[in-house]
């Protein structure tokens, strides 16, 4: 077999072990939870103002802010970024 078949056969493998609680040499990033409402206060937008600059639709953004549900993947990864440095992802996209 070849080098990326190996290679993705053992990212698999760790994957599923993880994901049953078992102990992986692989690097796992976890992010925290976040306030959604919280960082769009924080920031000073309305939910539209907020929902247009970093490309969320505004109904997702209400479901994140009630509760309803709750970001994941890159979107999570994005509102922990936006969190910490907004103005600097702003500068970023607006310039695209």
């Amino acid at each position: 077999m070849s080098k990326a078949f190996e290679s993705i056969k053992k990212g698999l493998t760790e994957a599923i072990d993880y994901a049953k609680g078992k102990p992986v040499k692989a690097v796992v990033h976890e992010f925290d939870a976040v306030d959604v409402k919280k960082i769009r206060t924080d920031i000073g937008m309305t939910q539209t103002e907020f929902a247009s600059s970093f490309g969320i639709s505004l109904g997702t953004l209400r479901h994140w802010e009630r509760g309803d549900r709750k970001p994941h993947g890159p979107a999570l990864v994005l509102l922990n970024v936006v969190a910490k440095e907004p103005k600097v992802v702003l500068n970023v996209l607006e310039r695209n």
